[in-house]
């Protein structure tokens, strides 16, 4: 089952999101201003306008696992991109698109085992892929208060993750069996202090904890996180480029 999401307090408090997103864009520079791109996991469709206007000769084609959130998508892109609603792992496109990026998405898929060769499959070979993502590391601190929080009165979060905070070799490794060629994965620190802390953490942080508890009991647990987290949040991201092999 897909994360519920406020997409509008997603929207509002997504600037640090956008910012990491701007690094991978700027790495599909060259691209052909008539290519096909899909973006995977476009959230509220932030990122995807800001595609549109590498491929003004082109098609921007984009999916979320959110309802939620490609109904606000659809709302902010109206005609000028294909936004529909899907899992990652049951990523299917008409025909083979040139590039595939993603933003602050793929960490929250549960099987990076099958999802790579969903990317692949996605792409013609030949084609670029960009992605950027939680990698190992990733908001460590933030996680030991969200365990702290949970021992203390909420069980059934105890020793649970929504997340996949993979390596660079254990990346590397999938995206070679996946068909890839080219690939470089690294990651970086990105230490990140949102304008609004407590809408940031409780959305693009707690939003599938809150969902696995019961509805009296959300708020304490939300509060409580918001209140011991330290700024700047410790982000790390795992980058990775590639082509699709011929």
């Amino acid at each position: 089952m897909a994360t519920p999401w406020d997409a509008t307090t997603y929207d509002r408090s997504s600037q640090p999101q956008q910012a990491w997103a701007a690094d991978v864009i700027a790495r599909l520079a060259g691209i052909p201003d008539d290519a096909t791109v899909l973006d995977v996991g476009c959230g509220t469709g932030l990122v995807t306008e800001t595609l549109l206007s590498l491929v003004p000769r082109g098609r921007v084609l984009a999916i979320d696992a959110s309802a939620d959130m490609v109904a606000l998508a659809r709302r902010r892109l109206g005609d000028r991109a294909r936004v529909w609603c899907q899992s990652a792992l049951d990523l299917e496109v008409d025909a083979p698109v040139d590039a595939v990026i993603s933003t602050a998405a793929l960490h929250w898929v549960a099987d990076h085992d099958r999802l790579w060769p969903r990317l692949a499959a996605a792409l013609r070979p030949g084609g670029r892929l960009e992605i950027q993502c939680g990698g190992r590391g990733n908001i460590d601190r933030v996680r030991e208060v969200i365990d702290a929080v949970a021992e203390e009165a909420h069980p059934e979060l105890v020793g649970w993750s929504p997340w996949v905070f993979a390596t660079p070799e254990e990346t590397e490794r999938r995206m070679r069996d996946a068909g890839f060629a080219e690939i470089r994965c690294w990651l970086q620190e990105r230490p990140t202090s949102p304008e609004d802390v407590d809408a940031f953490v409780r959305t693009s942080i707690l939003a599938a904890h809150l969902e696995r508890l019961p509805d009296e009991r959300r708020e304490a647990f939300a509060t409580a996180v918001v209140a011991r987290v330290g700024v700047p949040l410790d982000y790390v991201r795992l980058n990775a480029s590639a082509v699709r092999s011929g």
